[in-house]
């Protein structure tokens, strides 16, 4: 790649020289760090659930190269065709949600998944690096001959996306589409009026969901209350993140991991903390920080409205996703099931991720005299 001449006309040689290099290699460290997690976590859960010890490892193996080869193609493409395929993924994930309310399978109490062909599939994964596009699409000004109302769109198109999640029930995911789409309505010219209404009713939301779903209640009871046990996979995570130290236990040799149920995703940041140490933590937490920092810095002198809302909600959706699972493991927050971006297990978490960077690092290429 390196070798590709400035003047290559080629779409590789077009693409070397347009993309954010420095985002495309933080992102792919990330999956290295999380194959290398999952190597470290998973076994012990495998052997726990009656699997071969390296079935979740080798699952992990399967779909991180295609993952990876999708973040690179998607990052290809022109504005146009990723208006399209936002479009595209958008109206076959919100079909699948509808299809999992009626014949999903239930996990834990609530029905997110299907299963085709041995496969199983999140759709509302899928959803929130599409929606975000969409919803940067249709609140970008237009040309007065072009004009629809995009708002009104983007909003009913809202109200349905957060209607199927709260259904089934995922509050979590539910309040991420919610953050996501404010802050591009935000940046679009939105009130600050209409944004204190939205966080009155968004308390309001939050409100009713303690009241009406009893595993939201039972974990803000949790949190609140410091004298109430925090649930056992907190504490073992806690344990976990002490006994690492600095520098670690060392690569396979935690023993703390092996007692935590969701060690290979939704606690894997404690497996990180425990065999590698604070230094290593630390840098993973770096890795995610530039990320988002860096996207945000080329958004800065971005011209093209749609561009810069579409890639500040990707960055938003990233980076909330990453604080939450990090602030549930640190017992910073109440604990919701949400998996850390590249690093935890799952294959649906992984290629949605990968189609939302992959069109972030679409959006912010350099592209002198495109048509958008």
């Amino acid at each position: 790649m390196p070798a590709l001449s400035r003047n290559d006309t080629s779409v590789v040689g077009r693409w070397w020289w347009t993309v954010d290099k420095l985002t495309l290699f933080a992102l792919l460290a990330l999956m290295a760090a999380g194959m290398v997690l999952t190597m470290a976590a998973s076994p012990s859960v495998a052997v726990r659930l009656n699997l071969n010890p390296q079935y979740f490892v080798l699952r992990h193996a399967v779909v991180l190269p295609f993952a990876a080869l999708a973040m690179i193609v998607i990052s290809t493409l022109p504005l146009k065709a990723i208006r399209v395929l936002a479009l595209g993924v958008f109206m076959i994930s919100l079909a699948m949600m509808a299809m999992t309310l009626a014949v999903g399978s239930e996990v834990k109490g609530a029905s997110r998944w299907i299963y085709l062909g041995g496969l199983s599939i999140q759709p509302s994964e899928f959803i929130k690096p599409s929606f975000a596009v969409l919803a940067a699409w249709l609140l970008a000004p237009r040309p007065h001959d072009k004009e629809i109302p995009g708002a009104a769109i983007s909003t009913l198109l809202f109200t349905v996306v957060v209607g199927m999640l709260v259904a089934q029930p995922d509050i979590g995911q539910a309040g991420v589409v919610t953050a996501v789409w404010l802050s591009q309505w935000f940046l679009a010219g939105l009130s600050v009026a209409w944004i204190g209404a939205s966080a009155l009713m968004g308390g309001m939301s939050l409100i009713a969901a303690y009241f009406t779903f009893p595993h939201v209640a039972i974990r803000i009871d949790r949190f609140i209350d410091p004298t109430a046990n925090t649930g056992y996979q907190i504490e073992r995570a806690m344990q976990a993140f002490m006994a690492g130290g600095l520098l670690g236990q060392g690569p396979g040799e935690g023993i703390i991991k092996a007692s935590i149920p969701d060690a290979h995703a939704d606690f894997i940041m404690a497996v990180a903390a425990e065999e590698f140490g604070l230094i290593a933590t630390l840098g993973i937490v770096a890795l995610f920080a530039f990320i988002v920092l860096r996207g945000f810095s080329r958004l800065f002198s971005e011209h093209n409205v749609f561009v810069t809302l579409a890639g500040f909600g990707l960055l938003v959706q990233f980076g909330l996703q990453a604080l939450i699972n990090m602030g549930s493991e640190l017992n910073l927050i109440p604990t919701k099931g949400m998996t850390l971006p590249f690093l935890s297990y799952g294959g649906s978490s992984m290629l949605a991720m990968a189609l939302g960077m992959g069109m972030l690092l679409a959006l912010t290429r350099r592209r002198p005299g495109e048509v958008e």
